[in-house]
């Protein structure tokens, strides 16, 4: 066993550990910095919408880890077996232990796809698909392809927050628009069983979504929680949450969209709050008990919509409070909850949400980002890859 000792250490080399560390070496500002990562691999998830829509190949999403781990910066490719703060320590799978100064923890969130009874066996078979997993990714594609009508069931799951939360609804309309092109729409119901109340938390959005919806013939279901699925039967059950009753759902095709909550790691460790996550304060991202202690992104408690946009707002507002903390400095880094959902409603058309704590309007263009556009969808298809791979994990923007 080995004990390493950095300054900062960095828990998870996605897209939040990344762009922190990033904007800390281009702080110059001396400190020795490792980031604990055991995956070779990065993945792009915001364009595996359009991977199961059959847009682009799931290739496009994928690249080297080492590409993105910022010179000078510590590579430790092991996981995280525990968090001990009172220690000023993390534990490896291996039994290493990592000493920090200040710990930044950017796990992500966690897939739970067993909470769905019959989910794990029947994903990628016989109808049942998810855009929620690189593995699984291109079957959406395939079964959308090979659709010949019937019942196509789209879910939203309950038991907490997911990350980008509009993703649920992006493949239906992408798989409506591939249904009328194929001739197969008059002979399809095309249902949207939600855990959520409505289709969108912000009423702005929500109001242009609904006429979308109807103008599409789609079926909606709110309050409804997919709880199993019975492949033999091509049978989705949900329960209702008000009123418990369940209900069963015949499907031809149905994406599923997994339970998810804070890594195992973090919910067992005294970092979680009452949630699961890192409980961090809201605008600081500073740990609410432990000082030398930040998080961001889909791990941490931010009551905000868990997407990459959110998190490059968050990444200068860490990087920032963490330089005046190790200085000794007020934190003046305020983050304010912003978050954006470029919401895909088909081949060519997107209605852009921003918005920040409290549902308030923080829209970045003199247009109305509620109507359906086409230079919208361009700016998601083509532009935010390149924004990702080349600006925000190189702590530029």
């Amino acid at each position: 066993m080995t004990e390493h000792q950095h300054q900062i250490v960095i828990v998870g080399g996605g897209s939040a550990g990344i762009s922190v560390a990033a904007r800390l070496q281009n702080a110059h500002m001396p400190a020795s910095i490792a980031i604990i990562e055991p995956s070779d691999k990065h993945h792009y998830q915001p364009i595996w919408t359009l991977v199961g829509a059959g847009a682009f190949d799931r290739s496009v999403s994928e690249r080297d880890e080492a590409e993105f781990i910022p010179d000078g910066v510590s590579w430790i490719r092991e996981k995280v077996k525990s968090f001990e703060p009172e220690q000023n320590q993390v534990t490896l799978e291996n039994g290493d232990t990592v000493r920090y100064e200040h710990l930044v923890v950017a796990t992500g969130i966690q897939c739970d796809w067993h909470k769905v009874k019959g989910l794990p066996d029947a994903l990628g078979k016989d109808g049942v698909c998810s855009n929620y997993s690189f593995e699984a990714v291109p079957k959406t594609w395939e079964f959308i392809r090979g659709f010949q009508g019937g019942n196509a069931v789209f879910t939203f799951p309950g038991g907490g927050p997911i990350k980008c939360a509009g993703a649920p609804q992006k493949i239906m309309y992408l798989a409506e628009e591939a249904f009328r092109r194929q001739g197969v729409r008059a002979k399809s119901r095309i249902i949207y069983g939600s855990a959520t109340a409505a289709i969108f938390g912000v009423p702005r959005y929500r109001a242009a979504l609904e006429k979308v919806v109807a103008a599409r013939g789609i079926e909606t279901m709110f309050k409804k929680n997919l709880v199993e699925v019975r492949a033999k039967s091509r049978e989705a059950v949900f329960v209702d949450l008000d009123t418990q009753q369940e209900s069963v759902v015949h499907y031809d095709l149905l994406h599923a969209v997994p339970p998810q909550s804070a890594p195992d790691i973090v919910k067992q460790s005294l970092l979680a709050g009452a949630d699961g996550y890192v409980e961090v304060h809201k605008h600081t991202l500073r740990h609410v008990r432990y000082d030398n202690v930040w998080s961001l992104g889909d791990s941490s408690s931010l009551p905000c919509s868990k997407t990459g946009a959110a998190i490059r707002k968050q990444a200068p507002v860490l990087a920032e409070n963490i330089i005046a903390a190790r200085l000794g400095k007020p934190l003046t880094g305020q983050y304010d909850g912003y978050a954006s959902c470029p919401l895909v409603t088909g081949y060519g058309s997107l209605i852009l949400a921003e918005f920040g704590y409290d549902g308030k309007i923080m829209e970045t263009f003199p247009v109305n980002q509620a109507k359906e556009r086409y230079s919208m969808y361009a700016m998601k298809a083509y532009l935010l890859p390149e924004l990702y791979w080349h600006g925000m994990l190189r702590g530029r923007v």
